[in-house]
């Protein structure tokens, strides 16, 4: 019988999972780039409504050559000003033999949030994952998803399914560095991906919120609003991601009957809107 452990990595190999190590000698030169050339640059804040502020990337693959172009689209990319300016980084992709459609720097500030989403819905309907390279990062900082709290350990390529709902954090610092790499599907991500583990030492078990605690949450939340901290009330609720593992979409819910408790439709409404948006319900897929 597996263990408790070994069953939840096993259960987690659909959505996250490692698919190959990197020589601590690179891993310390890629973290080299990024701290220096890369934070010389104007890093940009994007996707506003997906985070609570403080995650902000730079582009070393896309279709501009720009590194302040950070909304990905389908494309055939071009090495940007950037990557030009990183040869270790920009060696190690090359190595890779994979079919990129976007690659970026991301960086994840101390107490940032991305908010509970799935990704990919506004794109083509080619088959493509998401691969990280944490380049630096701490035991609070994490991704989330299927009620577990993954830490992304340094030294390995990891895979992520993003078409399932996750999130991340970075509750302490310091700053969560990684190299996002989007890529189509091809021979050698099938070659990657064969043999991908994931160990259980990696992964929390978020307890499941009972509707008692949901109920609780909510009414501290409502108070938090009546008495004008509306942020701080939406705040306290999405952080709930991170803490319990909940049905999707649920905090989204409790935040629009908040606002309706409130009698303020026109935020409910913007709430049930936001969730079709972060969760890739709206009507926005494009078409191969």
């Amino acid at each position: 019988m597996l263990s408790t452990a070994h069953a939840d990595s096993h259960a987690m190999l659909g959505q996250i999972a490692c698919l190959q190590t990197i020589d601590a000698s690179v891993m310390e030169r890629l973290r080299h780039e990024a701290l220096t050339i890369a934070n010389g640059q104007l890093w940009v804040d994007e996707y506003s409504q997906y985070q609570s502020g403080g995650w902000s990337t730079l582009s070393l693959l896309n279709d501009s050559g720009s590194p302040g172009d950070v909304r990905i689209r389908d494309c055939t990319p071009v090495e940007t000003s950037l990557l030009q300016q990183m040869p270790v980084t920009r060696n190690l992709l090359s190595s890779l033999g994979l079919q990129f459609m976007w690659v970026r720097l991301a960086r994840l500030g101390t107490n940032s949030f991305l908010w509970e989403h799935r990704d990919y819905d506004e794109l083509n309907d080619f088959e493509r994952q998401r691969l990280h390279i944490p380049l630096m990062t701490n035991s609070s900082a994490a991704l989330v998803t299927g009620g577990m709290r993954v830490w992304l350990r340094p030294g390995r390529i990891w895979r992520l399914t993003p078409t399932h709902v996750h999130g991340a954090c970075n509750l302490l610092g310091p700053d969560r560095y990684h190299l996002l790499l989007d890529c189509y599907a091809n021979d050698r991500l099938a070659e990657l991906t064969a043999n991908e583990w994931l160990d259980g030492a990696d992964i929390v078990e978020l307890p499941i919120a009972t509707e008692a605690e949901l109920q609780g949450h909510f009414q501290k939340a409502l108070s938090l609003a009546r008495l004008g901290y509306r942020q701080s009330a939406e705040s306290f609720l999405l952080r709930l991601f991170y803490e319990r593992s909940l049905p999707e979409g649920r905090i989204y819910d409790l935040i629009a009957s908040l606002y309706e408790a409130l009698g303020d439709l026109g935020a409910a409404n913007k709430w049930r809107a936001n969730k079709m948006t972060l969760l890739g319900l709206a009507e926005s897929k494009g078409t191969a």
